[in-house]
């Protein structure tokens, strides 16, 4: 398999696997230095609670988004391997592979449509405290 096949304009299959890493990487950072910053910020527990569940949420979003990527990595392996004329059934999807798939996929957007409403709600509840 090439990992130089390009999955989309302007992305390889490469590309892809290094955006991971990189994405990884760089969260890690940004939320280390989110939570210093904040942790200066909580003075009383009510500031905790507010402040607590946002934290929460980002760091669950940041590691489905890694998982997603690396979901949709394996999955391209698979496809580039297959185009490439590989024999090897070990990379071929079944139809219960794709089922699951399917079904993984929704289960992930539903998942994703959930957390997105979840932190609207939050940040709208944490917005209306912060107003009071």
């Amino acid at each position: 398999m090439s990992d130089n096949i390009e999955i989309f304009k302007g992305k390889t299959f490469q590309d892809l696997t290094k955006d991971i890493y990189d994405n990884t990487k760089s969260k890690k950072l940004q939320l280390d230095l989110l939570v210093q910053e904040i942790h200066g910020f909580i003075r009383t527990i009510d500031d905790a609670i507010i402040i607590a569940p946002i934290v929460k949420e980002l760091f669950e979003v940041s590691v489905k988004n890694d998982e997603h990527l690396v979901k949709l990595a394996s999955v391209l392996q698979r496809i580039l391997t297959r185009s490439t004329g590989s024999t090897d059934d070990q990379f071929t999807l079944t139809d219960a592979e794709k089922d699951d798939l399917i079904t993984a996929l929704q289960e992930t957007a539903n998942d994703v449509q959930l957390e997105s409403d979840r932190i609207n709600q939050v940040s709208a509840t944490g917005s209306k405290l912060l107003d009071n």
